[in-house]
């Protein structure tokens, strides 16, 4: 673990995963930003971190590149299964609110914001 200058660990593990003490960030969260080529000082202020505090998930991400592309590759595929779960279970519930009948005297409503609705995809 990298330790802070107070002697105490910077990078400690949750049940998130690896997280930057002091916040809810974790260490994948970075590394995603690092993947689309942010430069770490706006990853901090993404974050709102200390800067001792995105140094220390810096220096933690270089020090163990490895292990953690492991770690975060498993990040990315719960991600995935999670995103997929909530697609398919919101889907159902989208598909049972089409197939109910509007109240009466809401048919002003509705084509109201079908029209935003032609407007926004034209």
């Amino acid at each position: 673990m990298s330790l802070a200058s107070t002697g105490q660990p910077s990078i400690i593990r949750t049940e998130r995963g690896l997280s930057i003490a002091g916040s809810r960030i974790t260490i994948y969260d970075v590394m995603d930003f690092l993947k689309a080529s942010y430069p770490p000082k706006l990853i901090r202020d993404k974050f709102n971190l200390a800067d001792e505090q995105i140094n220390a998930a810096m220096s933690y991400i270089s020090a163990n590149a490895a292990q953690l592309e492991a770690e975060y590759q498993e990040v990315l595929q719960t991600r995935e299964e999670i995103s997929q779960y909530w697609e398919e279970k919101n889907r159902e519930h989208f598909e049972q609110i089409a197939t109910t009948p509007r109240k009466p005297g809401t048919e002003a409503l509705w084509t109201k914001l079908e029209k935003q609705k032609s407007q926004r995809n034209s």
